[in-house]
């Protein structure tokens, strides 16, 4: 069975940092791109960050930009997302996804070129 399983979310305090995890099994990631979205409450569903395993390209929404990093560890078929002060605003679920790699990974950072594989989703919760 080919699985995406993100972990990771929690409550955190503005300013605080989480790291999120997204293990894949049943297939490598090694041929795919992985992306990063989230979606409030009301709200539609967002691209955070993309990442191109076969350049290791990269993507990252401007709201993130220098406070998030996307990683992955090719022994733990694992992508990673490192989020540091996070805002309020950063409250959503988060949810990792995989397809074959897009063109440009840059424009193509969005859930339509992102179909094949969905994780199940982790909360994360900014809050004083």
């Amino acid at each position: 069975q080919l699985t995406l399983v993100e972990s990771g979310g929690g409550l955190v305090q503005p300013g605080e940092s989480l790291r999120l995890s997204c293990a894949a099994s049943g297939f490598t990631l090694d041929y795919y791109a992985i992306a990063w979205f989230r979606q409030a409450p009301g709200k539609e569903r967002e691209a955070i960050s993309c990442y191109k395993s076969s350049d290791g390209s990269t993507y990252y929404a401007d709201s993130v930009k220098g406070r998030f990093t996307i990683s992955r560890d090719n022994a733990k078929n694992t992508v990673y997302l490192q989020m540091n002060n996070l805002r309020p605003d950063a409250t959503a679920v988060y949810y990792c996804a995989a397809d074959s790699p897009p063109t440009n990974i840059q424009t193509m950072c969005l859930p339509m070129y992102f179909e094949t594989w969905w994780g199940q989703g982790t909360q994360v919760t900014v809050s004083s």
